[in-house]
């Protein structure tokens, strides 16, 4: 019988042939791949090969290379995170994000003023250019070791107008609810969610493997006339956390009676 030929470069065939050995459970999650060495010896090819067939199963995040230990099947474990995406007030009349996490600050908040951009001044309802204080924050999780990037956009109009808020601009969000209700804002959020590849620096900050997507979450807090007040981005790695969300259902007005 006649050796079956796949299509494409030797390396991409190799690349075929170990992903099918992945797929098929020959190869196990978190599994120690065969060492150049035999991969060369089983497949009759070259060490460039076979290097050129790692590489590519990376791209796809189909494994893991450690330095000094070898190549590994990427784990098929559930992220070991869940955040949930509430917003809860005590009796006191604080607010508080129900996040059932404990972040920890890696480092000190960098505030600084910025101007939105052609991405969230749609999100602000404001003209491109407009001045915003900015807070970014890298904060872990006491128990998984998650690490995500949050990020506040404040406009000055919103800083003005609230009591405190321009003096402490990197005031923590729920702080910040806080403060727009007492000054009279009744609070409603819009959130947006989004899946993309990692920017370089976000894949070194978050401590990504590879080919690992990050969430991007972006949250609008809307005050009185459903005016945007201010804005959340935050952003995590997809291999370690994933969202939940309590959804209720909107009350319906009530129907006319008929004549």
């Amino acid at each position: 019988m006649s050796e079956i030929q796949r299509p494409g470069a030797l390396y991409q065939q190799v690349a075929a042939a170990i992903r099918e050995a992945i797929l098929s459970g020959e190869f196990e999650p978190d599994a120690l791949l065969p060492s150049e060495a035999q991969l060369m010896a089983r497949y009759e090819v070259s060490r460039p090969t076979v290097r050129n067939a790692i590489a590519a199963l990376r791209a796809e995040g189909l494994i893991d290379v450690r330095h000094g230990k070898g190549s590994f099947v990427r784990s098929d474990a559930q992220p070991s995170l869940t955040i949930a995406r509430r917003v809860g007030r005590t009796r006191e009349g604080r607010f508080v994000t129900h996040n059932g996490t404990e972040w920890d600050e890696v480092e000190e908040p960098n505030v600084y003023r910025s101007r939105t951009t052609k991405a969230t001044a749609p999100l602000l309802e404001l003209g491109e250019e407009e001045a915003l204080f900015g807070c970014d924050r890298l904060l872990i999780d006491r128990a998984t070791g998650t690490r995500t990037m949050h990020r506040t956009l404040i406009p000055f109009a919103t800083a003005e107008n609230v009591p405190g808020l321009a003096e402490a601009p990197g005031t923590p969000p729920a702080m910040i609810y806080t403060l727009l209700a007492k000054a009279g804002h009744k609070l409603w959020w819009a959130e947006t969610v989004q899946a993309r590849m990692p920017l370089p620096d976000e894949r070194t900050v978050l401590h990504l493997p590879d080919a690992t997507p990050i969430m991007h979450l972006t949250r609008v807090t809307h005050g009185t006339d459903d005016r945007p007040l201010f804005l959340e981005e935050q952003r995590f790695g997809t291999d370690r956390a994933q969202l939940s969300y309590r959804i209720t259902a909107d009350k319906q007005p009530a129907r006319s009676a008929r004549a």
